[in-house]
């Protein structure tokens, strides 16, 4: 996972002198490259203890380790796809369109480089052998949920979307530790999906989370951790945002599952072809 993904990720939630390393590191990564931990302390103006400290939070044993990813993350960066600046209400529609479409572009790279291949492996692993999933989510994200779990029932999985919180949570009592739950939740402390991740978790139901990146609420409890990116920076269009990098993840998850069951891709081939047929049949006069 790239550190600077990472960096971006966690921004919002650093301290004043991480988020000065944090800055400074996104702004001149090749400074930082050339600099030992003190001589960065001095440049930025924190303590030494901070930027070991601020190595920790992004997962690095130390400042070397943070900065071979950093130098790692510069072999590999792509070009950089975001226009700067919100979309105002003096933009024309043009300008509107490019920005959003920037935007987007630019939080499915962020969250295609945030998650392990290993961690979707798992994701995958779980759902496939799950006797009933039930998929959670409130507000922007019961939207993805439901269409999720709609891709699965093509593929004759057992997988439930309701957007009230009293069924979820009535739901996730019945549940057990042949079942999934699928909890989604960009700030991964909506309290709804906390209270059903905790009943989950009595009834040893295995738990994926689909959250912002780091420890919460939600991501905490889970047994396969995946993470969504929605720029703090474009505040208007978080709920947008935080949708499109949702689906996607849904979307690699479904593909991966119609991957990876013959009996699926049947399944699927026939719901289809059963919808084609409908579409195609002339309406009775």
């Amino acid at each position: 996972m790239s550190a600077f993904t990472k960096i971006k990720a966690i921004k919002h939630a650093l301290s004043i002198s991480e988020t000065k390393l944090a800055t400074f590191t996104l702004d001149s990564p090749n400074a930082v490259r050339d600099l030992s931990s003190q001589e960065l302390a001095n440049v930025v103006g924190v303590s030494q203890s901070s930027v070991v400290k601020f190595a920790q939070k992004l997962g690095y044993k130390g400042y070397p380790a943070f900065k071979l990813a950093v130098i790692d993350s510069l072999n590999k960066e792509i070009p950089n796809t975001q226009i700067h600046g919100q979309i105002t209400l003096s933009d024309g529609f043009e300008q509107m369109a490019d920005k959003l479409l920037a935007s987007k572009i630019s939080v499915l790279n962020e969250t295609r480089n945030l998650n392990e291949m290993v961690a979707f492996e798992r994701a995958v692993e779980l759902l496939k052998n799950a006797k009933r999933i039930l998929i959670c989510g409130v507000g922007g994200s019961a939207l993805v949920c439901k269409d999720f779990s709609y891709k699965l029932q093509k593929l004759g999985m057992t997988a439930l979307a309701e957007a009230d919180g009293h069924v979820q949570l009535a739901s996730a009592a019945t549940y057990n530790e042949s079942d999934v739950l699928v909890a989604i939740s960009e700030s991964g402390a909506t309290r709804e999906i906390v209270n059903v991740i905790h009943e989950a978790r009595k009834n040893q139901v295995k738990i994926i989370s689909i959250t912002k990146y780091g420890q919460n609420q939600v991501s905490e409890h889970a047994d396969v951790q995946l993470f969504s990116v929605a720029e703090e920076a474009s505040l208007r269009l978080s709920s947008i945002l935080a949708r499109t990098a949702q689906e996607l993840i849904i979307d690699m998850l479904f593909i991966a599952l119609t991957q990876a069951s013959r009996q699926g891709r049947k399944l699927l081939e026939r719901t289809n072809k059963v919808v084609s047929q409908f579409r195609q049949q002339r309406p009775i006069s």
